[in-house]
Formats: structure tokens, sequence, C-alpha cells
């Protein structure tokens, strides 16, 4: 039998790149469903192709222009909008693994839902750990669920790890993780150059090609601190014992260090093909389509400190790593209103930082009692992160 998978978020980088792992074994997974925040014509595109049972669109008129295509088309695709769609479509009984790539605190209802239904849940969405950490990992034991993590970074220490792999549960023998960071594309840039960059700048990656805001988190190293909270919650580890390790090659995804001393690496070229190949076939491998690693052609590995000085987002996470509870889904918030008013410029690269530093000073933080208090404590970081940026433009006018 064919396994059911729903990607959601499948016209963003990690989508597109699941589905083109899928089609090349079509005698093995079946596309059930397809959902996204509002790309009707990409939509459409993907739908005549994998004719899922379920399209989901978040925007209403996206959903109505994406249902006149598919009937003129003669396609029977179910078409619905709207949050509650998304918790339908992971539950569907026909829906055994759910892709999880839906950008940012939008993609936590659906991915917690899928993980209380008990579904394989292939995490991209780094959001929901960061926010919904023990949220997250409660609904995984509750329901019997498995969840593999799909960032490269995570999916290499879960490769690395002994097997008998438990969420949220430290590995036995395990001394630190290391992940790794490529440094973006401001890596040898000087401190006011940085300051001083363009959102087409911050999104130019020199090794991966991924949506604007991750871009942008890439560029900050915010991406990192926040796949250093995800490794937190997925791996049982506190923050003191994950390290970040500049690999400017992206050849090294991450490595785990063992009490005897061992480190253990994951090599592969960088493409997201290959954690979304080995996550939809684990414990087997399947072929993934991509390019495959020459090292001699590499020609050589290195690696290097992050700088904190240019790079403070790393240390503001590490922070609400260590504080815990609602911290962290403050710092994602903060960061998600800072990130979308330097892409609009209405912000300066260089006041990311510290808008959300600002932010972090003033909420209130506290434990993780439940989701209402997560979407309460995301809610208030998003109007201090907004009051923050609105003062930020207000100075700089005056000064202009």
């Amino acid at each position: 039998m064919t396994i059911g998978v729903a990607v959601l978020g499948s016209t963003g980088s990690v989508g597109v790149s699941t589905l083109e792992v899928l089609a090349l074994h079509p005698d093995r997974y079946r596309v059930t469903g397809l959902a996204a925040r509002s790309n009707a014509s990409g939509m459409l595109a993907q739908c005549l192709r994998f004719k899922p049972d379920w399209a989901s669109l978040e925007s209403p008129d996206a959903a109505r222009e994406l249902e006149r295509g598919l009937r003129a088309a003669g396609i029977s695709t179910r078409v619905a909008a709207g949050a509650e769609a998304l918790v339908e479509l992971v539950t569907d009984r026909k829906v055994n693994y759910v892709m999880a790539a839906i950008s940012g605190a939008a993609g936590l209802p659906s991915t917690l839902a899928a993980a209380a239904a008990g579904k394989r849940l292939l995490l991209a969405n780094k959001e929901s750990a960061v926010m919904a950490g023990s949220l997250l990992i409660r609904a995984v034991e509750s329901s019997g669920a498995e969840l593999v993590p799909i960032d490269s970074e995570h999916n290499a220490i879960f490769q690395c790890l002994p097997s008998g792999y438990r969420a949220g549960r430290r590995s036995e023998g395990v001394r630190r993780l290391m992940l790794t960071a490529s440094g973006g594309p401001f890596l040898n840039w000087s401190a006011e150059a940085v300051a001083n960059a363009t959102p087409a700048q911050a999104c130019a990656h020199p090794r991966w090609n991924m949506g604007r805001k991750i871009s942008v988190d890439s560029a900050t190293l915010m991406n990192k601190g926040l796949e250093l909270i995800e490794a937190t919650v997925l791996f049982g580890m506190p923050a003191c014992d994950v390290d970040i390790v500049v690999h400017p090659q992206s050849i090294v995804h991450s490595m785990v260090e063992y009490v005897d001393g061992s480190v253990l690496a994951q090599m592969a070229a960088p493409d997201m093909r290959v954690p979304i190949a080995q996550a939809l076939a684990s414990p087997q491998r399947m072929a993934a389509g991509v390019e495959f690693l020459d090292l001699v052609r590499a020609g050589r590995l290195d690696f290097q400190a992050p700088d904190p000085e240019r790079f403070p987002c790393l240390r503001l996470a590490r922070a609400s790593a260590e504080r815990g509870g609602l911290w962290c889904a403050s710092l994602n918030a903060a960061d998600e209103i800072a990130v979308q008013a330097f892409l609009d410029k209405r912000l300066n690269f260089g006041d990311i930082p510290a808008v959300i530093d600002r932010v972090m000073e003033r909420v209130q933080g506290g434990a993780m009692t439940g989701l209402d208090a997560i979407l309460a404590a995301d809610s208030e970081a998003r109007a201090l992160a907004r009051e923050a940026v609105a003062e930020r433009a207000g100075a700089q006018s005056v000064q202009a």
C-alpha cells in the first residue's frame, strides 16, 4: 500500500522540494493533501500534477480562485480555506505522514494537530518547537506519533544519534551537540556594512535557496538561534550543551559528540531533498534526486566560532533558550515582526536585533502552561515589536 502524505506549505521551498522527492517514488507515496497560504496558481499546478484529495489555502479568495481552476480542468480535489481546514486535513485517516513546512507561528495549530493524531510528523516548521516545545513533545508522546526533524542541522543530529531516538529525550552517551551555520551572506562583511544591508543582499544566501523570511534570519544568525532552541526541545539537551559552529561550505550539517570523545558528523551536498528523503524513508534509504558529494572537489572544510558582536541575535536566542517557558515564543514573535519590517523597508537591517532586544526587555515571560498562554505571549510580543519598529522608524525620520 502507498503511504499518504500531506504537504503543508507546498508552494514554499521545502514544500516544492518535498514534492520533487515524492514524484521520484510514485509506487511508494501518494500526495493526499496540499496546503499553502495564498499562491493559488502554484497550488493549481501542483493539484493538476499530483491530484490530491485535499487542497487548502489560508486565503478564502485564493481558495475560490483555485476551485475555479480545478473545476475547469475537471479535477475533483476538495478545496478548503482557513486554519480549521488545515487541522481537518492533517487528521484525515488517509494521511499517514505530514510535512509541516508552513513557516512562522501560522504553522503551530496544524503541527500540534498532526502530532496529536499520531502521524509521522516531518517537522520543518521550527517555530512549533520554539514556541510550544513542551506541548509538542507531550502530544507526540501521548499519541505515539513519530517526529522526524527536517531542518538539515537537526536531521543530521537525528542521523548521528543512537537507534531508538525518542523526541524530547536525551540519548544515552551524548555529551554535546554542534549545529553548523554557513554564516549567511554577511559572514565576512564589516559591522558597518552589515548594519546597512538591503533586503536583496540579505536574501542572497551563498549556499541555500530559501524563502525571504528564513533568508533574513540566516543573515542575522537568528535562524541558528531558533535552531538552538529547537535542538534543546527535540533532543532533550540544555542550551549549555548545544554549540554553534560556523562552517561556510555547508557540507557538514551538524555533529554529535559522545562521552568517549567520538564525534559523529553527517555530510551531504547542501540540498534540502537529502533530509526530506531521509525523513520520508527512515529507517530505510531512498533516492533523493540530488548531486552526490565530492569531497575532493570541495577541497576543504573550514570551521570557526560565530562573532557575537556582529550577530547579537545569537545571544538573544541563547538567553531565551536558557530561560525557557514563554520567552521563546516571545522571541520568535518579535523576530517575525522585525524581519517583516526590514523586508518592507521600514527598518534597517542593523535594527532587527535592537527591536528584538527591546521586546525581550518588556515581555512578561512566564511558564508555558498551555496553548492559550503561548498565543497570549505571541500577541504581546508582536504588539511590543510593532511599537519598537515605529519608534525606530520615527527616530530615523527625525535624523533624516
